[in-house]
């Protein structure tokens, strides 16, 4: 067997918006997001050799078993169309994307490890088998199938692509500790009703020319995680006294974000915030084609 070798890049996503609508039958919550890919990335470079599949990592912490939502979507695209047990490929994460960061990292591989197979064996893996096992593995997977600007409902998987936000540069803080999920999920469920959230009816929208979210752009799960971690409050109030749009935790936290709509006022206010003990990533709003166009390779330095 000859060896074979694809690299491609798995995109960080902000959400502008995350409203939390109720908990479903299934256990799982009702959301209402606004998701918007960013130029931070994880590259993985996929080898096909010989002999039993291998997931590794450049970051220790990261799981390389089936914790690790890259190698659930190998095991799951192999059943899927006749491969049984995967093997003879070799994977290898290049870990830009914080993890427990609420910049859907493990999606995003998950993702981009969807979209190497559908390479590797042409023919086999079509979209549609894709977005199935992608819904699968977690809720926000299918979004990183989609990219740029894009409106979901449901769990987060009912996806509505929008008009893509005009180019912004995002100042991203992310502190030394990392927010799982399902404990900002239950926080949020815990949390007293005086810091629920109250639902706008009214609806939200990205129009072009400027980002518009009608009404206030909010984070329903902010306030839980506040409550555990008060420097997710401290992160948002340096940003807005740096010049951000919009300061907003992602996901579920840990990381917190401000929106600017020039590169030198992003990297004037990053430089600013790098006096802090946050580490600080500046990186560009992505439109759908930006993501196409740039969907293989990762030079040295990327992300």
């Amino acid at each position: 067997m000859g060896r074979r070798r694809i690299v491609t890049r798995a995109y960080a996503k902000l959400n502008l918006n995350l409203r939390v609508l109720g908990r479903r039958a299934d256990g799982l919550h009702e959301l209402r997001t606004i998701y918007q890919s960013i130029e931070l990335a994880d590259c993985l470079t996929v080898t096909v050799r010989p002999g039993p599949f291998e997931l590794r990592c450049s970051d220790p912490a990261v799981p390389v078993d089936r914790r690790n939502l890259a190698w659930a979507a190998v095991v799951r695209a192999s059943r899927a169309v006749g491969r049984g047990t995967p093997r003879d490929l070799s994977v290898f994460i290049d870990k830009r994307i914080p993890v427990e960061a609420g910049l859907g990292g493990g999606s995003a591989d998950a993702a981009a490890m969807l979209h190497a197979l559908t390479r590797l064996w042409p023919g086999e893996l079509s979209a549609s088998v894709c977005r199935r096992i992608a819904s699968r593995i977690g809720s926000d997977v299918p979004f990183f199938l989609v990219g740029g600007t894009v409106l979901g409902l449901g769990a987060g998987d009912e996806l509505f692509p929008l008009v893509d936000l005009p180019t912004h540069w995002a100042v991203v803080l992310i502190p030394t500790f990392g927010v799982p999920t399902a404990s900002a999920y239950g926080w949020f469920d815990l949390a007293p009703r005086r810091v629920r959230p109250v639902l706008s009816r009214e609806p939200l929208a990205v129009r072009a020319g400027a980002l518009s979210l009608v009404g206030k752009l909010v984070n329903d799960l902010e306030p839980a995680v506040t409550a555990k971690y008060p420097e997710v409050r401290r992160m948002k109030a340096a940003l807005r006294r740096a010049g951000a749009d919009h300061p907003s935790m992602s996901g579920s936290g840990s990381c917190v974000f401000g929106l600017f709509s020039r590169r030198r006022d992003a990297t004037a206010a990053a430089a600013v915030l790098r006096r802090q003990a946050w580490r600080v990533v500046v990186a560009r709003t992505l439109s759908r084609e930006d993501i196409i166009s740039r969907e293989s390779g990762c030079p040295r330095g990327a992300g």
